[in-house]
């Protein structure tokens, strides 16, 4: 049964044999009892009700997903032994008991105001995607390392001070989250990531990148933004694959001549830095450049064939040679 965002302000009647049910986005306040004797349902989608309680749904042994996110519900749902999916973000959940299924290979468990989670989450060893986001956790234990499986981690938002050199034995190959957290540095070890396509580590204190950052090969977008950073490591030239960096609102003088080598490189947003100079040579694909705000007083002879650069408040003496050719190319050009 199919009816996401249909206005229904009650929990419809449906067949006794009904295996999903797709209720997300309306009204409901309430699941009537009946719902934990459906023996053949799979999948439970109510997410974006305004759902404050759960019946027992533990004996629902078919039950294989359950979305619940964008509610109101203040306990963490009696759930099945066999969930593999279970989405929780955005309630106001304040516990999450020690006792988890066993299987469950997606779990979110973001905005709820936790300021712990219990030992076993870490144990959860068939998890794939693990959301823990805007809560207000403090720790992380090296026990982590241990989900070999993960593919996707959300840690953003916390109060986290540290991670641990764990993560780097990690699967990890979608998205790492570390953003907005209290991080003054991360291991080196995160470098083991080397698999990872998406690393966001914006909003922290950081003031260097591990020289082992270079290692990690499989990295298209990098975010590093709203930190502390004076400097880039030179390794940083050796990401192949990425395609969008974004630097802006550090405290960076300048880059390494390196990043020349990120060939496949398309965005560069250096916005709100302190940069006085650029290297010689920057990366050939690169199509959109971002120099707001820094210190420039010019610009190399050769820039690569960009759509658009954007120079405003900057201070260049003069026009650079350089920007007419771009102009005559079809870069939009903001000074």
């Amino acid at each position: 049964m199919r009816a996401p965002a249909s206005g229904l302000t009650a929990f419809p009647a449906v067949p006794p044999d009904v295996r999903l049910i797709d209720l997300a986005w309306n009204e409901i306040a309430e699941v009537p009892g009946w719902v934990a004797g459906l023996a053949a349902l799979e999948e439970l989608r109510l997410d974006g009700n305004r759902l404050r309680s759960l019946p027992d749904l533990s004996g629902l042994t078919a039950l294989r997903a359950l979305h619940l996110d964008g509610n109101e519900l203040a306990s963490f749902p009696r759930c099945p032994p066999h969930l593999e999916v279970l989405f929780l973000y955005g309630n106001r959940v304040g516990a999450v008991p020690d006792r988890l299924s066993p299987g469950l290979r997606h779990l979110a468990l973001g905005a709820n105001g936790l300021t712990e989670v219990p030992g076993s989450l870490w144990k959860l060893t068939a998890l794939e995607s693990l959301n823990l986001a805007e809560n207000a956790l403090t720790e992380v234990p090296a026990v982590i390392g241990g989900l070999a499986r993960l593919r996707m981690l959300d840690l953003g938002h916390n109060r986290l001070a540290s991670v641990p050199p764990e993560l780097g034995d990690l699967g990890l190959t979608d998205y790492l989250y570390l953003s907005d957290n209290l991080l003054a540095e991360v291991p080196e070890e995160l470098g083991r990531l080397d698999r990872l396509a998406y690393l966001n580590l914006t909003d922290n204190r950081l003031t260097r990148l591990p020289e082992s950052i270079g290692r990690m090969a499989g990295l298209v977008e990098l975010r590093v933004y709203g930190n502390r950073l004076e400097s880039l490591p030179g390794s940083i030239g050796a990401l192949a694959r990425l395609r969008e960096l974004h630097l802006q609102g550090n405290r960076l003088e300048r880059l390494p001549a390196s990043i020349a080598g990120l060939e496949e490189l398309r965005v560069l947003d250096l916005r709100n830095n302190r940069l006085r100079e650029l290297p010689e040579s920057l990366p050939a694909g690169l199509r959109h450049l971002d120099l707001r705000n820094n210190r420039l007083r010019s610009l190399p002879p050769v820039l690569p064939p960009l759509d658009k650069l954007d120079l405003r408040w900057n201070k260049l003496d003069g026009e650079p040679e350089v920007l007419r050719g771009l102009r005559e190319r079809g870069c939009v050009i903001l000074r």
